[in-house]
């Protein structure tokens, strides 16, 4: 499988496939590893600094296709994560066989975030949204929109600016909440129609101005967007609660995941655990159990905080290890049946400021 698929409309699908083709290359993986090392190596002492794997993770991110660290959330947290696990914060240097190891777990660290959470880059090149303003849906959408949110104190102007916040990516418009595109794509197309749109004409009086002033910005805006395309990391996901349901399906695995995760809580000398390490293990579990870490997603947030106050999560009671498992697995189930009902979807939109790298420029080796 290609690593960069098709999606959304001709958009790159990054899941992480072609950084497992090259981990599981023994022979091709050994020549790029002595390769990377000698390069980022700068003081040539056989060894490497945390210092200096740093940028080895920002460089391997960017060549495969990923939004440099800053402009993506969604990217930032493989980054970091990855790096925190296999540095564990020390500031210990590594030597060229603890670099190959580190670097085949951050590698197949960033493969498993984007195969559970992969990310669509999109090239939006005013293309799509030409397309839009001349469908036939755009003058029924744009006709709603107005009656919705029409107001008599309001001119074209304001109405326009509010419109446009109800277009997105899949109508070919990048994320304006972005402050470059902003001020470098609809804010000119915005004073190219000062004249016409800012008078004190009333909404209430024209809603055929409103329509024809608000496709003339739009065709503005293509036009900039094809002299200026705008890259954009695009990642959505739908938590049901399916991942938990086939976690607990099966029992092997699920005694498994459950060990693991016990085996670094803290316990008394009695060998009981607190109630209050159920909020860190569940986190713990969470990539096993199709789960975000807790803190990225509001919705979810509230969903695990309201399970784990059912159980008194937060009595600070010892309970033995069987007690303590039973009342993980009741947190699971009561989070997958929550989800059944209403699941959580989650989308977001973040510009890359920086032009994508070849991947071949840093995934393969050079040859003398």
């Amino acid at each position: 499988m290609d690593g960069k698929k098709k999606g959304m409309e001709g958009g790159q699908v990054l899941d992480g496939s072609d950084i497992m083709e090259l981990v599981e290359n023994k022979e091709v993986f050994s020549k790029y590893v002595d390769d990377k090392f000698e390069k980022l190596d700068c003081d040539n002492d056989g060894k490497l600094s945390v210092k200096e794997l740093q940028p080895a993770v920002a460089h391997i991110g960017a060549a495969l296709g990923l939004p440099s660290k800053g402009s993506s959330p969604d990217s930032d947290h493989i980054y970091s994560e990855v790096l925190n696990e296999f540095t564990h914060g020390k500031e210990e240097k590594v030597s060229k066989s603890e670099f190959k190891e580190v670097l085949s777990d951050i590698l197949i660290g960033m493969a498993a975030g984007l195969k559970r959470d992969p990310i669509v880059i999109l090239r939006i090149d005013g293309e799509e949204l030409h397309e839009y303003i001349n469908s036939p849906t755009f003058e029924t959408d744009m006709i709603l929109l107005f009656s919705e949110t029409a107001s008599p104190d309001e001119t074209v102007y304001d109405h326009i600016v509010k419109a446009l916040q109800k277009l997105g990516v899949d109508h070919g418009l990048p994320p304006i909440s972005d402050s470059w595109v902003m001020s470098n794509i609809v804010q000119p197309a915005l004073e190219s129609c000062t004249q016409d749109c800012t008078d004190d004409q009333q909404l209430s009086s024209s809603q055929e101005t409103f329509l024809e002033e608000f496709k003339k910005v739009l065709e503005k805006i293509v036009e900039r967007l094809k002299e200026q395309p705008v890259i954009v990391a695009h990642t959505e996901n739908t938590y049901d609660g399916s991942a938990i349901k086939n976690l607990l399906a099966n029992k092997f695995e699920t005694d498994k995941v459950l060990n693991s995760v016990l085996e670094t809580l803290p316990r008394d000398k009695h060998g009981r655990i607190s109630k209050e390490y159920l909020r860190l293990a569940l986190d713990s579990l969470a990539p096993s159990a199709g789960l975000p870490p807790y803190g990225a997603i509001a919705e979810m947030d509230k969903i695990i905080n309201d399970v784990l106050k059912m159980v008194d999560a937060d009595d600070g009671k010892l309970v033995k290890e069987d007690e303590f498992k039973k009342l993980l697995l009741e947190i699971l189930a009561s989070i997958m049946l929550q989800l059944e009902g209403n699941p959580v979807s989650v989308s977001t939109n973040s510009v890359v400021h920086e032009p994508l790298a070849d991947p071949s420029s840093f995934l393969q080796t050079s040859t003398s």
